[in-house]
């Protein structure tokens, strides 16, 4: 065990120091620690608190708002040091910076594609308000962890508010494109899973997650129990986003006999790929067998959502058309939250909140009938 010294200009202040290390040693903090940069404990707040604590996916966007924001802007202050005003600066200068200056964005382009900041023309491409809000929501976080540790009387970072972001949810499709949807996916070799987007308001982990042990065709019925994710460079299959994610939902007519054919369709190509198939037990796979890339996804939805005319729709958005709707046909909300997997009712309804035009002229006009 090696010695360490510990100096004070009195004996009281002296033994006061040895306390505080001895203190951090049974907490698990190495003893050398004796001064925390903001870098420091952000590196041991990732290894030690969040990894885990989280999931990997939670983990790698907490590290890449550490890498990029909080590093470079508060890293070498002291931890015990850092104030509500140096909190607040960083937000503000946030606000205002441009990302593609501060990342040197453009200047990673080939030189006949820059366009901006690498040529003298800065294009005032600032942070999203959401992007703040996640900056310092990471922040917060970390500081109330060093609470925990006792490393800090008080979380300075709560003292700073910041503007919420104000988005809209889209709603998804409408009956008539959800049909168009079903007509032009027919055909597509990933056809049951739009089928099963749609109809059952599956996230597009939890479909390229599915394997075929998760189906039951005897009760027609689907289990949900794990998603896939690219994380940290490689795709890895995890558990669903909540609790209430991992759910067993019924399957329909159309559901079943989509998947049986597909089930079919898969059958030869892996005959067809022979030596080359890969049995790795998924539903939705690639041509040889290996799982579908979530990013790749994007190949097969964008042809689609361009014949129904949705191109503004993402492939989450066929979640929110499922949940819209059930809600549409008058199915309870609770009913419609378990389908989906919603942790919250509140999160159900939120969807469905944003009424069109023609809804809220039905509406009025019933008032109308009923005053007139």
């Amino acid at each position: 065990m090696k010695r360490r010294p510990v100096f004070g200009k009195s004996e009281a202040e002296a033994n006061e120091k040895l306390i505080a290390m001895q203190a951090r040693s049974h907490q698990g903090i190495p003893a050398e620690a004796t001064v925390w940069t903001v870098e420091r404990f952000l590196d041991y707040w990732i290894e030690n608190i969040v990894k885990p604590s989280r999931k990997p996916r939670t983990a790698q966007a907490y590290e890449v708002v550490v890498r990029v924001h909080l590093v470079p802007a508060l890293g070498k202050k002291r931890l015990n040091r850092l104030t509500a005003v140096d909190v607040r600066t960083f937000i503000k200068r946030l606000e205002n910076a441009c990302l593609c200056c501060q990342h040197k964005t453009d200047a990673r382009r080939a030189a006949d594609q820059r366009r901006c900041c690498a040529v003298g023309q800065c294009c005032k491409s600032v942070p999203s308000r959401r992007l703040v809000q996640q900056v310092h929501s990471v922040l917060r976080n970390a500081l109330q962890a060093a609470v925990r540790e006792e490393l800090l009387q008080r979380n300075v970072a709560k003292l700073v508010r910041v503007t919420s972001p104000t988005y809209e949810v889209n709603r998804g499709l409408t009956v008539d494109q959800a049909r168009l949807l079903l007509k032009a996916a027919h055909d597509d070799r990933l056809s049951a899973l739009y089928v099963l987007a749609l109809y059952l308001g599956l996230r597009r982990g939890e479909l390229l997650g599915l394997r075929w042990e998760d189906i039951n065709f005897e009760v027609e019925a689907l289990t949900i129990s794990r998603t896939l994710q690219r994380i940290g460079g490689e795709l890895q299959a995890g558990s669903p986003k909540s609790r209430a994610s991992s759910r067993t939902v019924p399957l329909i007519g159309l559901c079943v006999a989509t998947l049986k054919a597909h089930q079919e369709r898969q059958r030869a190509e892996a005959n067809a790929a022979g030596e080359k198939w890969q049995d790795t037990g998924h539903v939705f796979t690639t041509a040889v067998g290996t799982p579908v890339e979530p990013g790749n996804l994007r190949r097969s939805w964008y042809p689609l959502r361009v014949a129904i005319g949705a191109e503004a729709t993402r492939f989450h958005d066929l979640r929110h058309s499922c949940v819209t709707l059930l809600l549409d046909l008058g199915v309870p909300p609770h009913i419609v939250r378990d389908i989906v997997g919603h942790s919250d009712i509140g999160v159900t309804m939120k969807i469905y909140a944003h009424a069109s035009l023609d809804e809220k002229r039905a509406a009025l006009r019933k008032l109308d009938e009923r005053l007139s």
